[in-house]
């Protein structure tokens, strides 16, 4: 499993919809974990744009 970078994790968080960040500071449970889920959502989709480091074992498909 490769290690996620600091700096991209805080970009992700930092673009995720302003409700969800707010949201998951809310007294009400139910807000909190739709936020939350909303969050966690954004941060998969975000990362998922990064290229990943590549298994060493892999092959390359550019020279």
């Amino acid at each position: 499993m490769e290690r996620i970078d600091p700096q991209q994790l805080s970009e992700a968080i930092l673009t995720a919809p302003a409700w969800a960040r707010v949201g998951i500071t809310m007294p009400d449970a139910r807000m909190r974990e739709r936020a939350a889920s909303e969050l966690a959502q954004a941060i998969v989709e975000k990362l998922a744009d990064y290229p990943g480091i590549a298994h060493p074992d892999q092959l390359r498909l550019f020279p």
